[in-house]
């Protein structure tokens, strides 16, 4: 499929399987409790996604669901392909580069505090930069751009660590790409970081 939008915003998301999805969470409150605050975080990330001027695609981690309420209306649907997140993201990009998008956000499904004015504000940095980020406070990020395809920005990462957001920028740097940064967000993987959230288990 060929681009309809100049924007394409990926959103990589888990398969709904109890003890496989916010396991740190659900060490802490039971594993049936973290896939109730993951579908909520499933939720909130589908509707402020809905309100961006883009294409979307929405990334599974195993097998791609069309029960579920990513609707085929504004959501294409494919899987994540790769042995570690950065081979899975490089290959996204890859594929949404490949299909004509000038520019290209990928997101994840753990960010409670994401707005539809963050993607915007993401897409304008895009307009003067290679690459924008928003990092996240446990180190990681929870938005990331590119205006072209570099797999290097996603090699030598430590997935899952303190240091991916530190590691990547070191990546813009080595591979000459400017970029812009959004503000710090708080990333759900925690009880405390649930506790610091308005999502709650409801």
């Amino acid at each position: 499929m060929l681009a309809m939008e100049k924007n394409l915003l990926m959103i990589f998301v888990k398969n709904l399987v109890a003890g496989a999805v916010k396991t740190r969470l659900g060490a802490s409150i039971g594993s049936t409790n973290a896939l109730q605050v993951y579908k909520n975080l499933l939720r909130y990330t589908r509707e402020v996604a809905s309100a961006c001027n883009a294409d979307r695609q929405v990334w599974y981690s195993s097998k791609i669901d069309r029960r579920d309420a990513w609707t085929d209306q504004l959501f294409q649907k494919r899987c994540q392909v790769g042995e570690n997140l950065g081979e899975r993201m490089a290959d996204a990009f890859r594929q949404g580069f490949g299909q004509g998008y000038k520019k290209v956000l990928v997101i994840g499904s753990d960010c409670a505090e994401l707005t539809p004015s963050h993607l915007e504000n993401a897409y304008s940095m895009l307009d003067k930069h290679d690459a924008v980020i928003g990092p996240s406070e446990d180190g990681g990020y929870y938005l990331l751009g590119l205006t072209r395809f570099e797999s290097g920005v996603f090699e030598g990462v430590e997935w899952s660590s303190e240091e991916v957001y530190k590691r990547t920028l070191g990546n813009f740097g080595r591979y000459d790409l400017s970029f812009g940064v959004l503000e710090t967000l708080n990333d759900i993987d925690t009880v405390e970081d649930l506790k610091r959230s308005n999502l709650g288990l409801g």
